[in-house]
C-alpha cells in the first residue's frame, strides 16, 4: 500500500509539472528578424490604431519573405521594401485622420524583456524592424518574421486542441 501511494504521489506531480509546462512555444534562434509596432500611447485609440497598423503590414512582409530561405535574403527583401511599407502605412494613417508622425527603422533595435507562454525573453538589442507611432510610448506588439514565427502564431489560434496522453487518462480514471 505503501508503494502504490508513493508512485501515485509521483505520478501526480509528473501530471501536474507536465501540466504546467508549455510545449507549445518556439525559441527565437540568434539568426532572426523580429517585427514591433509601438502604438503612441496605451489610449484605446491609439492601440486600436497600432493593432491596424499590424494587421496591415503583416501579411504584406510575410508574403514578401514567403520567398526567402535564408536570412540574408531576408534581410534584402526588407531593406527593399522599407519604401513600399512606409508608403502603406503613411496612406492608412491619412486616409484614418491619424495626425501624428511614425517612423520606421531596419537595424539593431532595443526590445523590453517580453514573457510569453511562460517563457521569458531577454531585453536587449535585436535585428529588427521597428514602427514607432507618435511619441511611441503605448503598449507594444513584437513577433519574428525570419524565421516566420507570426505565421506559426496565426496557425496556433485555428482549431485545433492540443492534448496531452497521461494527463487525458489522469482526468479519465482520478
Amino acid at each position: 500500500m505503501k508503494r502504490f501511494f508513493i508512485i501515485f504521489v509521483a505520478f501526480l506531480f509528473l501530471v501536474i509539472y507536465v501540466d504546467k509546462f508549455d510545449s507549445n512555444y518556439y525559441v527565437i534562434p540568434d539568426d532572426s528578424i523580429r517585427i514591433r509596432i509601438i502604438a503612441n500611447s496605451d489610449s484605446f485609440d491609439d492601440q486600436y490604431i497600432k493593432i491596424k497598423v499590424k494587421q496591415l503590414i503583416e501579411p504584406v512582409i510575410e508574403e514578401d519573405l514567403s520567398v526567402s530561405s535564408s536570412l540574408n535574403e531576408s534581410r534584402f527583401i526588407i531593406k527593399s521594401n522599407l519604401n513600399k511599407y512606409n508608403s502603406m502605412i503613411s496612406s492608412y494613417l491619412i486616409d484614418n485622420s491619424y495626425n501624428d508622425k511614425f517612423s520606421i527603422n531596419y537595424g539593431s533595435n532595443y526590445f523590453p524583456e517580453k514573457e510569453y507562454k511562460g517563457v521569458k525573453y531577454e531585453s536587449g538589442n535585436y535585428e529588427s524592424l521597428v514602427i514607432k507611432l507618435g511619441s511611441g510610448m503605448g503598449d507594444n506588439w513584437w513577433c519574428v518574421m525570419f524565421p516566420p514565427i507570426c505565421s506559426l502564431e496565426v496557425e496556433e489560434n485555428s482549431d485545433i486542441e492540443y492534448k496531452f496522453f497521461v494527463k487525458e487518462l489522469f482526468d479519465k480514471y482520478i
